[in-house]
């Protein structure tokens, strides 16, 4: 798996061992990227900060920042991949445009200062059919996670319709077996 586009292009990945992380496919982070580069409705990549939640290797969190935003914070409660963030934030020498959460995605709590302002955009790759992107989005609402015209890219299973009664939505794509839902708070 490799960075598909921006000033880390080609770079290759580092990705936990085991069926337990699902990476996004190199052709789904293409289009949904393009889809964001492209859409009005979508804040600018450059200078955005993101979130990157469930976020397995934080392939879309690393493309982010390879296409132009200024900084990540990565979470994810599993120690194997937090440990391939980090091998990935060490190769790339991200120290001071990252940050690794070990926290669980659907018990936020209310955003530390530490991690700084708000959040631009928010990338959710929750494990299929368990009904946690929903949760995950309301956590990031509830604790103040982000910005006010922040921008939630969720994957889910292709067949899931997830319950986001708060959202306008503005765009849906399927990709092999993951639908990504592009949305922004009404």
């Amino acid at each position: 798996m490799r960075i598909v586009a921006g000033s880390l292009k080609g770079r290759a990945l580092v990705t936990p061992e085991g069926r337990d992380t699902r990476p996004t496919s190199d052709r789904a982070r293409e289009a949904m990227f393009n889809i964001i580069e492209h859409a009005a409705w979508a804040p600018a990549l450059d200078g955005a900060r993101v979130i990157d939640l469930f976020a397995g290797s934080g392939a879309l969190g690393f493309e982010a920042i390879s296409r132009g935003s200024v900084f990540c914070l990565f979470v994810e409660n599993s120690a194997p991949a937090r440990g391939a963030i980090r091998t990935n934030v060490e190769t790339f020498q991200l120290f001071g445009n990252t940050r690794i959460h070990r926290r669980s995605a659907i018990d936020l709590g209310e955003k530390p200062a530490g991690v700084g302002d708000m959040f631009n955009i928010a990338f959710l790759d929750p494990p299929y059919h368990q009904g946690l992107g929903p949760k995950a989005v309301n956590e990031l609402q509830t604790g103040n996670w982000l910005a006010p015209d922040a921008l939630i890219v969720l994957e889910v299973a292709k067949d899931e319709t997830p319950d986001l009664p708060d959202w306008d939505i503005h765009d849906e794509r399927i990709y092999g077996a993951a639908k990504i839902i592009f949305m922004t708070s009404r």
